[in-house]
């Protein structure tokens, strides 16, 4: 009865994160069951780590690496220790990575059926020891307590990813490995390696020297000068590029670096230590200018007149081109054991294969209608060679177009393509699923991003057998506008820790309430480990604070780990600046400049916080006037709201919400007009999230500007009313279809429902 009653308070606390007992156990991943029993065992000097065979020594290293904040000596032996580390035969599952863990008053034991099971429960101990333990120096007077639980615990999907670009901005082996840790502690248990691009070849051919020897490097180009452009107007370090990939030759500056095979294999090692697979890409048959710039014979024309370009491609069309291909690959499949290997195959440039009679010649040969069958005659006569040397082939989802073979799996992107994830699981494709909607890591974050992503359903309307055929999930991080191992960090953490979850525990244990308060908790733990995080977001700061006689100032932060500092005189607030204690109040206008400041005294993000003293807007009576906005479809390919009117009308809508209607895509500029019926005098805030760019007027006032082009972002803005009709005003637009949101909050924060107050 005693345990029984113990499982059912830890069961609530893993649902509501309610119970004030359990709130130091804070896992992340989420565990499938978890009991916590009286008592705490403890590590002292001289224990063992027991090993029951030879296989597990990196583990145990792993473990001894851990411990060493400690100070304490520990030994490593076969047979049994104070800390067991088991291979044995699973007691209810036999999915790869399960594990459980039992830590009692004579020992710990870590049992798994593998080795990727052994280190999931060494990342559970870690986290179940103080954040001290982080620490890359010896901490005194520390009690290194772990508390008596007993967990059984299995990952709901066998791959749980990230994928890091190495090709627009190159990390080096240490920078690589210190990402492998941070995997490891989560539970992250794929490395996608996007090793080569247009951009910089950063893998070492023996065949072909010169892809890395000229290849790898490149003099600066807009993404390198957007970056140093970005560090100085913004005096933030982390845009800079690091002084040791950079080189003079011949009196020119050039940025890169790559790996050697030995570098490769030193790495690959190390990520198995982890209990991490390395799934290399080297992406063909577009992408790949930093190899036809170098070599002759794989592109459709070595005439400079064809035009390099964007995603120039390889000629399938060439036997000489194809050698190349397998060339590389051969070395490729030497350096990396893991069975998958990832073809890239997106977004490839086709207007070549269109002119080249070589890949005429090869489509009329093999019956194929369209330059999108060529591509998959590449894909699949590349998986050939994949298969044909013990390999699995992956792609993006690009490699569907034109035929998609019976054994690819695809990396599903595109989230405006949603159909491919059912037509590939209904034909029996694995499918990897990494939206760019949630899962581009690049994308920059507000503070909903984390719980959109949380909260995603990225699997809907699949029937049970074609969920059978979900390998996992995977976040990608493109490095155009991330230069440092610092920006990097900033924008993959703490984010990252919501893939870990969501691909771990699966979506019966998600809650994000309790997530939420696991995730804050783990900031204490990352800030130990000197990781750049993204700070969360400040409560309640909006750009422009609107009032009549008073208001309060708050720049409250959820990260306790942080102070608060602002200036008021238009000054970027450094670790000397005013320190913020408790809220303030202010009845004239003013402007702050509001910033965030880690331990070590690092500045985070910026606020510059307006507070506006202002009148009521006076409504306006409204003869007839109907539910919902009138909606006007524009052909718009501009990157300003201000021109949608100037393009073509396509269609007229009545909706019901600032919503995009059903059958809009492709090319979109939207413009919403009607009327606002504010239900009492008050102060109203509007939320505004788009991707592209989007603007709110009211009464012809800009309330929200959150124009250009930009990934999903939202933008708030406030205005007081009087009850009654006010002119309402919404422009949005994007290129390629995307995502448009409005919520409205009144004075006491409660959210209206929006439909209920638009009016044409």
């Amino acid at each position: 009865m005693k345990q029984f009653l113990m499982v059912c308070v830890l069961a609530v606390y893993l649902t509501s994160c309610c119970k004030e007992s359990a709130k130091e156990i804070s896992i992340i991943p989420l565990p499938q069951t978890m009991l916590v029993n009286e008592g705490e065992f403890e590590l002292k000097n001289n224990q063992t780590i027991g090993i029951s065979e030879k296989s597990l020594m990196g583990a145990a290293e792993y473990l001894l690496k851990i411990f060493s904040s400690t100070g304490y000596n520990f030994k490593i032996q076969e047979g049994k220790g104070d800390i067991n580390l088991v291979i044995s035969t699973p007691q209810e599952t036999n999915v790869c990575g399960a594990y459980s863990l039992n830590v009692n008053k004579s020992n710990i034991d870590v049992k798994a059926s593998d080795y990727k099971g052994i280190i999931g429960g060494i990342a559970s101990l870690r986290q179940l020891l103080p954040v001290e333990i982080e620490s890359d120096q010896v901490i005194d007077n520390v009690a290194w307590i772990i508390p008596f639980v007993e967990i059984t615990d299995a990952p709901a999907y066998e791959w749980r990813g990230l994928m890091l670009d190495v090709s627009r901005h190159f990390y080096n082996k240490d920078e690589i490995k210190e990402f492998l840790n941070l995997m490891a502690l989560y539970k992250l248990n794929k490395f996608h390696w996007h090793l080569t691009d247009d951009q910089g070849w950063r893998i070492e051919i023996k065949k072909y020297p010169l892809l890395t020897e000229k290849g790898a490097w490149r003099e600066f180009n807009t993404h390198d000068k957007e970056c140093i452009h970005l560090a100085e107007k913004q005096d933030n370090s982390d845009y800079e590029l690091a002084k040791d990939k950079l080189k003079v030759v011949d009196g020119k500056t050039l940025y890169g670096g790559f790996y050697t095979q030995d570098d490769i294999k030193e790495i690959v090692a190390y990520a198995s230590s982890l209990g991490i697979d390395i799934i290399p890409e080297v992406d063909m048959p577009g992408h790949v200018l930093s190899a036809i710039q170098n070599y002759a014979g794989i592109s459709c024309s070595d005439d400079i007149a064809w035009g390099k370009v964007f995603s120039s491609p390889i000629c399938p069309g060439k036997e000489s081109a194809l050698q190349f291909a397998k060339d590389v690959y051969n070395e490729v499949f030497e350096l990396f054991p893991y069975e998958y290997v990832h073809l890239g195959a997106d977004e490839v440039e086709k207007s070549n294969w269109k002119k080249c009679p070589d890949c005429q010649k090869r489509m009329s040969k093999n019956n194929l209608q369209t330059e999108e069958d060529l591509q998959a005659w590449f894909v699949k006569y590349m998986e050939k060679y994949f298969n044909d040397n013990g390999k699995k082939l992956v792609g993006w989802d690009e490699i569907f177009e034109g035929g998609l073979s019976p054994t690819a799996t695809i990396t599903w992107w595109r989230s405006w393509h949603g159909n491919a994830v059912k037509e590939a699981t209904s034909q029996g494709n694995g499918v990897i699923l990494s939206p760019n909607s949630f899962f581009y890591f690049d994308y920059a974050q507000d503070n909903s991003t984390i719980q959109r992503l949380y909260e995603s359903n990225v699997i809907a309307n699949l029937s049970a057998e074609e969920k059978k055929m979900i390998k996992g999930m995977q976040a990608n991080i493109w490095c155009e506008w991330i230069p440092s191992m610092e920006r990097m960090q900033y924008m993959v953490f703490p984010r990252a820790l919501a893939v870990a979850e969501k691909a771990w525990s699966g979506d019966a244990k998600q809650n994000w309430a309790c997530f939420d308060a696991r995730m804050k908790s783990h900031l204490k733990r990352l800030n130990v480990l000197n990781v750049n995080y993204r700070i969360p977001d400040l409560v309640g700061v909006i750009e422009n604070t609107v009032f009549v006689e008073e208001a309060d100032v708050k720049f409250d932060c959820p990260d306790e780990n942080v102070s608060v500092r602002y200036t008021e005189d238009g000054s970027l607030p450094t670790i000397e600046s005013k320190l913020y204690t408790k809220p303030f109040k202010v009845s004239e206008s003013c402007e702050f400049k509001v910033a965030t400041f880690r331990p070590s005294g690092k500045r985070g993000d910026i606020y510059n916080v307006k507070y506006t003293k202002t009148v009521y807007q006076l409504g306006i009576s409204v003869d007839g006037a109907k539910p919902g906005l009138k909606a006007v479809w524009h052909d718009f390919t501009g990157n300003k709201c201000a021109a949608i009117s100037e393009a073509p009308i396509q269609e007229i809508y009545d909706v019901e919400d600032v919503v995009i209607p059903k059958g809009v895509k492709g090319k979109i500029g939207l413009i919403f007009t009607g009327y606002f019926n504010a239900p009492a005098d008050d102060i109203y805030t509007f939320m505004l999230r788009s991707d592209d760019g989007s603007i709110l007027k009211i009464a012809d006032q800009m309330i929200i500007d959150n124009d250009g082009m930009h990934s999903p972002k939202e933008k708030i803005g406030q205005a007081i009313l009087k009850k009654g009709f006010h002119p309402f005003e919404v422009r949005y637009f994007d290129p390629n279809g995307g995502l448009l949101s409005l919520k409205i909050l009144d004075k006491s924060g409660k959210e209206l429902v929006v439909k209920e107050h638009l009016f044409h």
